[in-house]
């Protein structure tokens, strides 16, 4: 985990959501992307379906996958996912959603999830580090859901 954290680190001036304005889940992909490779990722690259990451869920007939999320990275060797969540992602709950279909993915085991500091629209401000740090406590916190992941990081940029 200390890899991921570094990629973020190295790059954190050009992407600090206190800082800058319009920054996007894809810029930050992009300034992350080399080193996160360089340590054994795979890393999106753009929206096409041959510059995805996807990841099985569920397997049918022929043992052909029938569910499947894509993800903006994994590292196969370590069973880590990683989103980056960014604008109204970061403020429309794709926290839960992230943590959920990471959950479920075959093969995964630790879940990095970057949430901007702060999202700004308008005259509003969504702290969605914050509000995400909350929310993963909770569920930690209680004995009510159990997640099979044996490990979740919390990056705020």
């Amino acid at each position: 985990m200390e890899d991921v954290l570094g990629c973020f680190r190295e790059v954190r001036h050009a992407i600090d959501s206190r800082e800058q304005s319009g920054v996007s889940s894809d810029s930050v992909l992009a300034h992350i992307r080399p080193t996160l490779e360089g340590v054994g990722f795979l890393v999106e690259r753009g929206k096409t379906v041959a510059e995805k990451i996807t990841r099985p869920v569920l397997f049918g007939d022929d043992g052909k996958a029938v569910v499947a999320y894509d993800v903006d990275a994994f590292h196969s060797g370590h069973g880590v996912v990683l989103e980056v969540e960014a604008g109204r992602g970061a403020a429309n709950n794709a926290d839960y959603r992230d943590l959920v279909r990471a959950s479920l993915m075959v093969d995964a085991k630790f879940l990095v999830l970057a949430m901007m500091l702060e999202y700004r629209s308008g005259a509003q401000t969504w702290r969605s580090y914050e509000r995400t740090r909350d929310r993963i406590d909770a569920i930690y916190a209680s004995d009510r859901l159990r997640l099979p992941l044996e490990g979740l990081l919390l990056i705020g940029y």
